[in-house]
């Protein structure tokens, strides 16, 4: 009671900042004593030069941390390293893919799914809270943040020519039902009714779909406003771009640059003279992308940029200030119309950013500390700066077993074969309860076939968006090693390719089978343009088995064959690493193989690909246990005899 009237009076001083200055670090306020103190009257709001929150001044020093991309165990250290940098809230996308995976099945951390518990997104609202951090909410429904198809839905796709992010009826359908279940879960989290979340965006860089909705937008406003969310809302894009082209009248707009601040603020400024300055997304570093160089941005340039944000005047959120890892099959594509025009994106998103991937202190993170104090005028009682965790370099460790490609797919559960006439898109599999298969491998098999002399596939139209072409278990594509070869046949960039058999292929009785790896949304995936010919007459009567490599999946499949063994095609490789005492986070080095994914105690921490630039794959200690841990390699090309595990990241 004491404490409180004395937070309350304090807070009534002609000049607190003045009165702060001369308090004690122990005796400073958190922010939520701060900003609360006399009772809770008002949200966030604006003035012309600046926010207030329950009618104080504020300026928002903001990270993106995605919950989704952060192993569960880890969230509060996270959140604690953000807020014990000095800032007052945390930023982050919810995806619509993840919280919907099948139709009408919403999964908020108690389904049953292998992303299941990363998906309580109201604790990690809480424990934000509970960290003394404030809460921004990005909810979509499209996120872009290179996750797979920007965050939406991939059974979407089974609807014929979609037209996301407009008015669509079924699009339009389909994201009420959805937001209809998420916005009541948050309404009751916001600031004004003493939870964490002070703003919500609106959609995401609109201003660069080029048939725009604005009945689209004033859809999504309008479902926030009847579920209860009553915060600031607010759209983002980059001001320079297209001025008030991706805004909404009556909402707020910040802005999304990485560099000149002072021409993109300007700009947003003019746009509205009576908001105060709000940079959504400061870009820390940027993402990476197969066969390209591991971007970083200096610390140096960082810094300058930042503070001339801070000092325009500006509230800021870092993105990334955490960037994560993209597990499972979740990262996304980017497509173009000249070549390359499909780029994919690496299971890391370390993104440079001021805290690694693997939640390390950068020079950025501590240069960050002192700009933050410097330009936030309201101080109060920062945590000390959490230990980093200790990473462990685990002996290298044999492949002890296999799974040929013909023992996983007898191992796929016979519900689960689609039999056509025809090759299809994995989306349209009548499969996961009518919503098609949204992710992973799939092999489409011919059995029985007569294959001639000398003979030719051809792939008609493009695979989406490599394929690996077995005869009788017996791979006959090269490996992938550069991005030229994507030019050639089994690879996105062409169409109507070819791939002439050699002799051994000929016969009657031939099992050909054709794996499909489909590698991030923006259509469909899979062989669907046209017919499969052999020596140009059109191959019928498929078998369509997927390889989505579920835990439920993983964690059941037995009669392992010894390491070395089996045809030399695309197979499942084994690995026991026993742990002694508390796992520690450790990397696994994956430079010796070719491209695949890697399971650890059946889930799926991610691919790997020797084009690069990452060699290593994160795999955070709550995922290990102590004693025995399996590691699984579903390897395309050349698999080695041991797993090697490194206690840095090679990104």
């Amino acid at each position: 009671m004491l404490r409180n009237l004395c937070l309350l009076l304090f807070c009534l001083l002609p000049d607190a900042s003045q009165a702060q200055a001369e308090t004690t670090a122990d005796e400073l306020p958190t922010v939520y004593e701060y900003f609360t103190a006399g009772g809770i009257h008002s949200a966030l709001t604006t003035l012309p030069d600046t926010f207030q929150l329950n009618g104080r001044n504020i300026t928002i020093f903001s990270g993106a941390i995605h919950y989704f991309r952060v192993h569960p165990g880890l969230w509060r250290d996270r959140l604690r390293k953000l807020r014990a940098a000095g800032f007052n809230a945390v930023e982050t996308y919810i995806p619509w893919n993840l919280h919907e995976p099948q139709m009408d099945r919403y999964d908020f951390g108690d389904g049953d799914e292998d992303f299941s518990p990363f998906l309580n997104v109201t604790r990690y609202v809480q424990i934000a809270q509970e960290e003394d951090l404030l809460v921004v909410i990005r909810s979509g429904p499209f996120i872009a943040a290179e996750w797979d198809y920007g965050g939406l839905p991939a059974w979407l796709l089974r609807k014929r020519d979609l037209q996301i992010r407009t008015w669509d009826p079924f699009y339009i359908e389909r994201m009420r039902k959805y937001f209809n279940v998420l916005f009541p879960k948050l309404a009751g989290l916001q600031f004004e009714k003493g939870g964490a979340i002070i703003a919500f965006q609106i959609e995401n860089e609109y201003a660069y779909v080029s048939a725009k909705n604005y009945t689209y937008l004033e859809e999504i406003k309008r479902l926030m406003d009847s579920n209860g969310i009553s915060a600031l809302k607010f759209t983002t894009d980059t001001p320079t771009v297209c001025g008030r082209c991706g805004g909404l009248e009556g909402v707020m707009m910040t802005a999304n640059f990485g560099s000149g601040y002072q021409t993109q603020l300007n700009k947003l400024k003019s746009l509205q003279p009576d908001k105060p300055c709000w940079v959504m997304e400061f870009w820390t570093g940027w993402f990476d992308q197969w066969f390209e160089a591991h971007h970083t941005r200096t610390t140096a340039d960082y810094l300058e940029t930042l503070e001339g944000i801070l000092k325009f005047p500006s509230s800021v959120n870092l993105y990334m200030f955490h960037g994560g890892t993209n597990f499972g099959f979740m990262n996304g594509a980017t497509t173009k119309s000249s070549y390359p025009t499909l780029a994919t994106m690496v299971t890391s998103y370390d993104y440079d950013a001021p805290l690694s991937e693997a939640g390390d202190y950068t020079s950025k993170y501590n240069a960050t500390i002192a700009v933050i104090q410097k330009y936030d005028p309201v101080k109060t009682r920062r945590p000390e700066m959490p230990r980093q965790s200790v990473k462990e370099r685990y002996p290298d460790t044999a492949i002890s077993g296999l799974l040929t490609l013909d023992q996983l797919v007898a191992q796929v559960d016979s519900s689960l074969w689609v039999r056509s006439k025809e090759v299809m898109a994995l989306e349209l599999l009548d499969i996961n309860n009518g919503s098609g298969q949204t992710g992973g491998f799939a092999v489409y098999r011919r059995s029985g076939l007569v294959v001639p002399a000398s003979p030719v596939l051809k792939i008609q139209g493009r695979v989406h968006d490599l394929a690996v072409v077995m005869v009788d278990g017996v791979r006959k594509t090269a490996p992938l090693t550069s991005r030229e070869q994507t030019k050639g046949f089994g690879y996105w960039e062409s169409s109507d390719q070819e791939l002439r058999l050699d002799s051994s292929s000929a016969g009657g009785n031939r099992t050909l089978d054709i794996l499909v790896e489909g590698l991030g949304h923006g259509g469909r995936k899979g062989l669907y343009d046209g017919p499969v010919l052999l020596s140009g007459a059109a191959i019928q009567d498929w078998e369509i088995i997927p390889l989505e490599f579920k835990r439920s999946w993983a964690s059941k499949l037995q009669g392992w064959l010894p390491a070395g063994t089996g045809a030399p095609g695309p197979a499942l490789h084994r690995a026991i690493l026993e742990v002694a005492g508390q796992p520690r986070d450790t990397f696994l080095d994956m430079t010796s193989w070719g491209k695949g994914v890697v399971l650890v105690n059946s889930f799926n921490v991610g691919r790997y690909f020797s084009a690069g630039p990452q060699r290593t794959c994160y795999v955070p200690a709550p995922l290990l246990r102590a004693g025995r841990n399996e590691i699984l390699i579903f390897e395309l090309y050349t698999p080695q005899k041991t797993i090697r595990f490194s206690d840095v990241p090679k990104l």
